[in-house]
């Protein structure tokens, strides 16, 4: 579980380093990608 949720942040993070404008969409993309990989790990979310 914690591998998973390792490779999954992991490849955000490379996605995110591949943009060449960090823009309000991307990010907010990214995050929900983000909750997406820690409901899929059963963390809770506030």
């Amino acid at each position: 579980m914690a591998s998973a949720l390792t490779e999954k942040l992991s490849r955000l993070v490379k996605e995110m380093r591949g943009q060449a404008r960090i823009t309000e969409s991307n990010v907010q993309d990214m995050l929900r990608e983000v909750r997406m990989a820690l409901l899929e790990a059963d963390v809770a979310l506030p």
